[in-house]
């Protein structure tokens, strides 16, 4: 079987596009990096290296220190498809983190984002 081709993207390539999207709707990088960091459980030094290394999404996910378990509390559609019911992993995290950034840009509170 072959792997969906966003795996072999890097992340850094789709990153700008997930502030861009932030920024449209008032938000900041720094929200966006706060996500992606609640989420993999990165530090801030250790998601810029990521992304200087142009790491793809597979390893990006597969290398992440601490995967937040309230990220299953994220439920919802992206891209047509709900979130809970993907069965891939990677694809799984993938959606969770765009869940997480289409929130952002609709304005939800970080609270609520971060499942506090």
């Amino acid at each position: 079987m072959t792997k969906h081709k966003i795996y072999t993207m890097s992340f850094a390539s789709v990153y700008p596009h997930y502030v861009k999207k932030a920024e449209k709707k008032e938000r900041t990088k720094s929200e966006v990096d706060e996500i992606i960091r609640w989420l993999t459980g990165y530090s801030q030094e250790q998601l810029e290296t990521q992304l200087e290394e142009k790491k793809d999404f597979e390893t990006f996910f597969e290398e992440a220190p601490d995967m937040n378990p309230s990220r299953k509390k994220i439920k919802g559609v992206v891209c047509g498809v709900r979130v809970e019911d993907i069965e891939e992993p990677v694809m799984q995290e993938i959606r969770y983190l765009d869940k997480l950034i289409d929130e952002l840009a609709k304005g939800k509170a970080m609270e609520k984002i971060l499942r506090s």
